[in-house]
């Protein structure tokens, strides 16, 4: 009995630092027009999904989306920034977590306008959503993950 209480003791030590790396949150600075509701939606999304969130209202955000390397017409309805990466528009979290796994040679991805149902929108998803990843060299966007 002393033997098996000395190998739980020591199974439970090494264990303590997991539940602290899975909860470990994801710094993002979320770029918004300041009117957008949907925005704040989008952050809670995030939050509920264990990222850690700084919103910054701009009027600027076609210009901080165009310097991410994001052309005007792979736009999203806000500009984040992950670990280096740039995140535009209503991406689901699942795909942030694949591009922060993979840390491919890009600028970041988009899910460009405002689609109906994806986080942080209203509305029913009506068809897969397409994430483009997009680059800083000008190169036209590819699909990075439809969701």
């Amino acid at each position: 009995m002393n033997r098996t209480f000395r190998v739980g003791a020591v199974l439970s030590l090494l264990a303590l630092p997991l539940p602290a790396l899975a909860q470990q949150s994801i710094q993002a600075t979320l770029y918004k027009n300041p009117q957008c509701g949907c925005c704040e939606g989008y952050a809670a999304y995030l939050r509920d999904n264990g990222f850690k969130v700084d919103v910054k209202p701009t009027n600027d955000l076609a210009e901080i989306s165009r310097k991410a390397g994001v052309p005007q017409e792979f736009e999203g309805c806000h500009t984040m920034f992950i670990d280096g990466y740039v995140i535009d528009g209503h991406v689901p979290v699942n795909v942030i977590r694949k591009l922060l796994s993979e840390r491919p040679g890009i600028a970041g991805i988009t899910l460009p306008g405002m689609p109906m149902g994806s986080p942080g929108m209203n509305g029913a998803k009506t068809a897969p959503f397409t994430i483009y990843s997009v680059t800083k060299d000008g190169a036209a966007p590819n699909i990075y993950a439809t969701e």
